[in-house]
């Protein structure tokens, strides 16, 4: 009896397991997971190049003494809006001693030969006025054409040859013309004496200017004080990179100087970047973009495409391209565009309006073909063949296969939870 029991535990046991074994076995030749379906959109499909890059001022200049020295007194400070002649700051001189004695001397030589030359011009007035300078070449043709006339009235009465009358004649002629171009020369010289008087006069001038330029900063006849720096330009003041009491080094051939403020013109704003060597043979002058501010989160500017480099540039392994563009800003707009801002640009290569569209990870690619999985029936599907149109990247277009009613497998990762 006891086997009996023992024979009947063991086979329902084996039944159990073998129960078991074909539940599990058939649950496996399930899909575990449940798939959801979604119905192609109708979008607009843009296909964009990105640059990333900043905001900077279309003319930005740099404002530099024209004289070396302290600075005295600013003006202005960033942020302020100057006009152009305005003063932006005043430069305090620190001479050389040695640069101004030099310019004494050279003070007292050009006074000495101004004088000189004007010594000179009038001795050449005086002899004008009183024709000394001509007086001799006056008597010399005057008593030649004495001579040829008592020769005349000789040759009237037969007592002198034609060809002696001639002589006479030619001689007084000779006379007079000597005596013609020294008149002139003696204009001329006196017109000369006045003109290296004048040219003496401003050589004295000069070094006069220069001296007090030296121990002043500017001079008497001066319509711009040289040590007063004042804005070149209209527009807003973006940096003061000086204080007062500063050195500052004049601009000249050796030397760029030293920047005493920087103006830009805010009015007039492009959006400089770097475009990757993949997407540079796409663009084209005149494209739109629409130019994301970093620093200002709601707002997207208007641009359009004015330069593309000829020269592209190695960074990282990675050749970029520098362009510029435009910006146009809303007069509506709160939003003050700061230089400096980073920002982002999208530049518009393609567009597609209101076309049916799929996300590109629900297509299946075989053999050069697409293909979604339509909706049969409950987590049943069929793969279908589609002809596509442009992507964006996340987002493809439906040429034909499939229309807005069709319902098609979402084929997300089963992991997430679809």
């Amino acid at each position: 009896m006891k086997k009996g029991c023992l024979i009947t535990f063991l086979a329902i046991i084996a039944l159990g397991s073998l129960g078991l074994v074909y539940y599990f076995y058939q649950q496996n030749q399930k899909d575990p997971y449940t798939y959801q379906s979604v119905k192609p959109e109708i979008n607009d499909i843009i296909k964009k190049a990105v640059a990333s890059g900043s905001i900077k001022p279309r003319k930005e200049v740099s404002i530099k003494p024209q004289v070396s020295g302290v600075v005295e007194n600013l003006f202005v400070e960033a942020g302020d809006v100057v006009t152009k002649g305005q003063k932006i700051a005043k430069i305090k001189l620190i001479p050389s001693q040695v640069n101004i004695n030099s310019a004494q001397s050279n003070v007292e030589l050009t006074k000495m030969r101004y004088e000189d030359s004007k010594r000179e011009l009038e001795r050449q007035r005086k002899l004008n006025s009183q024709n000394l300078d001509t007086e001799q070449a006056k008597a010399n043709y005057e008593n030649a054409n004495a001579v040829f006339e008592r020769q005349r009235s000789l040759h009237e009465q037969g007592m002198v040859s034609d060809q002696e009358l001639d002589n006479f004649k030619l001689d007084a002629e000779l006379k007079k013309s000597v005596y013609e171009n020294s008149k002139i020369n003696a204009t001329n010289r006196l017109r000369q004496l006045e003109i290296e008087m004048d040219i003496r006069k401003q050589e004295m001038n000069g070094a006069k200017n220069n001296l007090q330029l030296l121990r002043e900063g500017a001079t008497s006849n001066s319509k711009q004080v040289s040590n007063v720096i004042v804005s070149t330009m209209n527009g807003m003041v973006l940096d003061v990179p000086v204080e007062e009491g500063s050195s500052v080094i004049e601009r000249n051939t050796f030397n760029e100087g030293t920047s005493v403020a920087s103006i830009a013109d805010m009015g007039s704003l492009i959006f400089e970047g770097d475009v990757d060597e993949s997407d540079v043979g796409k663009l084209k002058e005149g494209m739109a973009l629409a130019i994301k501010v970093g620093a200002i989160d709601d707002e997207v500017f208007d641009g359009m495409l004015e330069f593309i480099s000829p020269k592209g540039v190695n960074e990282d392994g990675t050749v970029k391209f520098k362009i510029k563009a435009a910006i146009t800003q809303d007069k509506t707009s709160n939003s003050f565009l700061r230089a400096g801002y980073s920002a982002n640009a999208d530049i518009i290569l393609d567009k597609r309006e209101a076309v049916v569209s799929i996300n590109e990870r629900d297509m299946i690619l075989e053999d050069g073909k697409y293909y979604v999985e339509l909706v049969k029936g409950d987590q049943e599907f069929e793969k279908h063949e589609i002809e596509t149109g442009m992507s964006d990247g996340i987002l493809i277009e439906v040429v034909s296969g499939i229309d807005t009613s069709t319902q098609i497998k979402l084929r997300s990762d089963p992991g997430s939870g679809n």
